[in-house]
């Protein structure tokens, strides 16, 4: 009950109209708290939204927070953030796999769109947030200024994209699944959760995707109750942790690597400070766990052995493996102080706060609290300086988003992490993405989370209090796991199936590169159709550098599975083109070519689900692993080196290892050639190979002019992809003595038509692969038809082309010509990886002049409905009754002889 002491003083102060108006205001107040009660007599239970991208320790915030009583915390849905840590299609169906694992496959997901923002800064519905505000057009492709800080392989976004290979090791697999354009948008699932009713709002990474709600739904502000984000760091930090000896260096403030440009930014704000100015300068409430807190709870020794020995719950299992396998393969020796528990902290101490709403000024369990005046840099002074560097300003007359000319949003944007402004007399001076203190009027009053508390116990040997509570959450067994993919099924078994080929002839040795673009695909089943006597795949190299990311892989792993070949090698390639990683740290790099294939529909978030269809496949139990050994040059062995996954080095050394004296390799490229040009620089491999047959490349200029297909940037009329992605790779191959066959773009488009190649499919014995294919092909077509983000997709299709050449079927009347062909490679955009003929520098390379269409539809179609080498397991629904049933009930022979 409320209790309103009126002293008589006012009551005569008062006259009749004010009592009135006052006592409208008192009626106010109580419905407001009559609407914070439910009909049961309890309070309502807080509405939260969470924006995450999917880093690990956001899963253990995610986890951490699906445990809390629903009756306290109801988490009404999630979205994806797709410009930070992780890639829009991994994180996707990860999530939906956490909620399937926890029996919540009602939380809505959303993720991705593809509205974009016009030049006047006008924000069209269903921005996917793929690109930071100020750099974000009418495209999901674009410029990587910020997301070039991310590592793109190794300890960046491939393990966050598997989390470290544990995701389809561990995670069940739900009927929930990305699927193209019937994914709800991150924006969509923003404006359903917060019109709904007042919602808290948790941010776990880059703010891009709540700054586009605020920004195009200002009459849903009200709904924000409160804003926790965790991210930025005010002030440096250099206590000593726990255990350690290690003091961190006092110099630098934020966490970016290497700190020789911007040493004050935290990733979560750098990925998009302007928008991190947005939702701070929104007038809601904001609460920030900065690395000020974060930096004092790291994963202690004390702690990670707590946590290893109490796994109680599928949850705390999946959370302990990845942090495990994160410490065994630390580059250094300092896991404990560099490793912190900072998404999951964030939860904790918002959670924490939120049940004790009384207080006012953030009194929580977990860290201590203080309210600070901060803004968040997004330029550098001088301001108003027109130098090209800033979206905002440069050729407007109008500044986008109505900033003003000359301020705090007018100078120099940093560039990316080798910016030349950026650096003076050795040190780092931009700023940008860091959370500032500040006196002057752009401040705002912030509540910040500046160290965390310290157990009451002194008798527990870990010291902070959060520690305590999230392994309590965590393993908990109310609101658990039901299961994880082992226990799913009960006769579930990982099983390697191999060929027997016998004394069987073998053909050719084969290595087939590949960029897991939907065409390589089909190529890849195409090659596995055919008689080992005539081609024998011995190896595939994956190159991320093109239409997929590296994580990808694992589907490669999984068509290999499905047809019984999971004898074939699989290494995976560099993760920059030629000339793009960072030269101070190599983990890190530009992306001058690769900003051309776009992020959304039709682009990387359908490659890496192959348009929703590659979780039909069945689970191989080969997968990417970061597993490693001393031998090859991590600080320890892990606890199965034999995991590793192969560099494409690796399986290009060993297969040459492998081969009688005097064989020679021959190899498909259907990518970019950056695996082929390193190779042939570093093994000196020209003369184990026998001749290279490159899907790609146009010679646009000699045969009428006819464009090429880099459609995202239309200023490059004569290349394609392939070229494109990586020109110097492509200069190396094509002044190296390798033999080379082209087949140029022109010659795809002559074998690009869906609807004559689906009826060939409809009229041929359908075997699992080519139902497969078929319905992979009728979803391209059906894409490309339905939305204009499609239209391209007849690029892929003409990929498949490379592998039937190279098959040397003589009734497709297939001829060549000797051309001499030159590769630019240097230069302005718009001519690099276009390919000319050139008399005087050019190479002799056979080009691929004419062949019949009919005829190829009809070979293609029919190797591929051939019950010969065809799939031991068809599809996961198939995978799934084995392990439902028993082998006995599919007749399945472990050593089925192909």
């Amino acid at each position: 009950m409320l209790d309103f002491a009126w002293n008589s003083g006012v009551r005569t102060f008062l006259s009749k109209n004010q009592r009135v108006i006052w006592a409208a205001a008192m009626i106010g107040c109580v419905g407001a708290l009559i609407s914070l009660v439910n009909p049961a007599g309890g309070h309502r239970p807080h509405r939260i939204l969470v924006d995450t991208d999917v880093d690990t320790d956001d899963v253990s915030a995610l986890l951490y927070l699906l445990k809390q009583d629903a009756t306290q915390f109801d988490l009404q849905a999630i979205t994806v953030n797709t410009n930070g840590w992780s890639e829009a299609g991994h994180a996707i169906n990860h999530i939906y796999d956490i909620l399937f694992m926890m029996d919540r496959d009602d939380v809505p997901v959303g993720v991705g769109g593809e509205g974009g923002i016009l030049p006047n800064g006008t924000i069209l519905p269903n921005v996917g947030g793929y690109q930071p505000l100020i750099d974000q057009g009418m495209s999901t492709a674009g410029e990587c200024r910020y997301r070039q800080a991310i590592p793109v392989s190794q300890r960046g976004r491939l393990d966050v994209n598997s989390n470290y290979g544990l995701r389809k090791a561990f995670l069940p697999q739900g009927g929930r699944r990305y699927t193209p354009l019937q994914q709800p948008t991150a924006q969509q699932v923003m404006i359903d959760a917060i019109s709904s009713g007042p919602t808290t709002v948790f941010l776990m990474g880059a703010h891009t995707n709540f700054a586009i709600f605020l920004m195009n739904n200002p009459h849903l502000k009200k709904n924000v109750k409160h804003i926790y984000a965790m991210g930025g760091s005010v002030r440096p930090n250099c206590q000593k942790n726990e255990g350690s000896d290690n003091s961190r260096d006092c110099s630098y403030i934020g966490n970016l690597y290497p700190q020789d440009s911007n040493p004050y930014a935290e990733f979560n704000i750098f990925s998009d400070p302007f928008a991190a100015y947005k939702v701070l300068h929104s007038g809601i409430p904001f609460t920030l766990i900065p690395l000020d807190a974060t930096n004092t709870i790291p994963v202690s020794k004390s702690f990670f052995m707590e946590f290893e020995r109490r796994q109680d719950t599928y949850e705390a299992k999946y959370c302990f493996q990845a942090l495990k396998t994160i410490r065994d393969t630390w580059s250094s020796n300092i896991f404990h102080e560099q490793y912190c528990m900072w998404d999951s902290f964030m939860v904790g101490v918002a959670l924490s706060i939120m049940r004790n709403l009384h207080y006012h000024n953030g009194e929580n369990e977990f860290a201590e609290m203080r309210y600070m005046n901060i803004t968040v840099v997004t330029s550098n002074q001088p301001y108003g300086a027109l130098d090209g560097s800033n979206p905002l300003i440069t050729g407007y007359s109008m500044p986008k988003f109505i900033v003003h000319k000359n301020g705090v949003h007018s100078g120099h944007v940093q560039m990316g992490m080798q910016d030349p402004f950026c650096l003076h007399k050795g040190k780092g001076i931009c700023q940008d993405g860091y959370t500032k203190e500040d006196a002057g009027e752009d401040a705002v009053r912030v509540l910040v989370a500046v160290k965390a508390k310290t157990n009451y116990d002194k008798g527990i040997s870990f010291g902070r209090r959060f520690y305590r509570d999230f392994l309590h959450v965590i393993n908990s067994p109310e609101r658990t796991g039901r299961f994880d993919i082992r226990r799913q099924y009960p006769f579930h078994k990982e099983v390697l199936y191999k060929p027997d080929f016998g004394k069987r002839m073998r053909g050719k040795p084969t290595v087939f590169d590949m960029d897991m673009s939907a065409g390589d695909f089909l190529a890849l089943l195409y090659l596995l159709k055919l008689p080992v006597e005539l081609i024998d795949l011995k190896g595939i190299l994956v190159s991320p550098t093109g239409w997929a990311t590296p994580a990808t892989i694992d589907v490669v792993y999984d068509i290999l599975h499905m047809m019984g070949r999971d004898d074939i090698p699989v290494g995976l390639g560099e993760a920059f083109a030629v000339g793009q990683a960072n030269p101070s740290f190599a983990a890190i790099g530009d992306c001058k070519y690769s900003k051309a294939i776009p992020h959304g529909s039709g682009g990387y978030l359908d490659s890496d689900t192959l348009y929703g269809l590659a979780r039909e496949l069945p689970r191989s139990p080969r997968r990417y692993t970061p597993e490693n050994s001393v031998k090859f040059g991590a600080p320890i062995d892990t606890d199965n080196p034999k995991l590793r996954q192969p560099s494409a080095r690796d399986v290009w050394k060993s297969i040459a290892d492998s081969l009688d004296p005097g064989s020679k390799i021959t190899v498909l490229t259907n990518g970019p050639l950056t695996n082929l040009a390193q190779i042939i620089l570093s093994e000196n491999a020209s003369s184990m190979i026998q001749g290279v047959y490159i899907v790609g490349g146009h010679v646009g200029k000699a045969n009428g002019n006819s464009k090429g297909n880099i459609f995202t940037v239309p200023s490059n009329e004569y290349a394609e992809f392939n070229m494109f992605l990586d020109p110097l790779a492509a200069k190396e191959v094509f002044t190296s003595s390798v033999n080379i066959t082209l087949v140029p773009l022109q010659m795809q488009r002559s074998v690009n038509s869906f609807n004559t190649i689906l009826i060939r499919m409809n009229a041929t014995t359908q075997t699992p692969e080519l139902v497969f294919a078929r319905r992979l092909l009728s979803r391209l077509w059906q894409l490309q038809q339905e939305h204009y983000r499609y239209r391209h997709m007849d690029i892929f299709l003409g990929e498949i082309l490379g592998a039937v050449i190279l098959a040397g079927n003589s009734h497709l009347n297939q001829t060549f010509m000797s051309k001499p062909l030159k590769v630019f490679a240097d230069g302005d955009i718009k001519t690099v990886g276009e390919i000319n003929v050139d008399e005087e520098e050019g190479k002799k390379v056979n080009v691929l002049e004419n062949i019949n269409p009919e005829a190829y539809y009809d070979h293609f179609t029919r190797v591929l409905g051939d019950h010969r080498q065809s799939a031991i397991l068809g599809s996961f629904h198939e995978q799934e009754r084995l392990w439902t049933s028993g082998p006995e009930s599919m007749n399945i022979d472990h050593n089925q002889n192909l």
